[in-house]
């Protein structure tokens, strides 16, 4: 299906452009692969836009960028909206002293990382991740920002797959935005 780019239409225009991968990252999954919409700069222009727009009127001192993607859409909105990111990372990637938190996966277990003085306590951070799948890694991601004293506004995705229920696993009084749903 082609969908022509007008910002009125702007959140089919960018499902438009998410492809499925069959079998990855194991088999029997789906994987809906953004990257086609970061190559395509119109998609991820209205990306930025319609986040930066949702809460461009909110005070927010930091966003939060989850590793990997939520860092490419995080740091364009923290650029957007004047304020500081924050990379949340992979276990050995920070340089500095970091507080950790593990969770479950759709495929397995992990661990995410911050830097223990990345925010000051009481300071205001959205958290932003490309998509919202079984809601383990914005679960950890709510967690280590509580952990190190940061005050959660929201957290934001590009894409939420609705069928897996993600949103069951963050806390009743967060705020959730996303563009799109599967």
């Amino acid at each position: 299906m082609i969908v022509k780019e007008t910002e009125e239409n702007a959140p089919e225009f960018i499902k438009s452009k998410i492809r499925d991968i069959a079998d990855f990252p194991r088999e029997g999954i789906i994987f809906k692969d953004i990257t086609t919409v970061l190559s395509n700069p119109a998609a991820f222009k209205h990306c930025v836009d319609l986040l930066a727009k949702h809460f461009e009127k909110q005070k927010i001192d930091y966003i939060a960028g989850i590793e990997s993607r939520g860092f490419i859409f995080g740091s364009a909105l923290a650029y957007k909206l004047g304020v500081g990111f924050i990379p949340i990372r992979k276990p050995g990637k920070l340089p500095s002293k970091t507080e950790r938190v593990s969770y479950d996966l759709e495929y397995g277990k992990d661990s995410l990382e911050i830097h223990t003085d990345a925010v000051e306590p009481g300071k205001r951070v959205l958290i932003v991740d490309d998509l919202l799948a079984t809601g383990g890694t914005a679960e950890a991601a709510i967690k280590l920002v509580k952990k190190i004293g940061g005050v959660i506004i929201g957290i934001a995705f590009v894409v939420e797959l609705e069928f897996l229920n993600g949103r069951k696993k963050l806390p009743e009084d967060c705020k959730i935005t996303r563009l799109i749903t599967f």
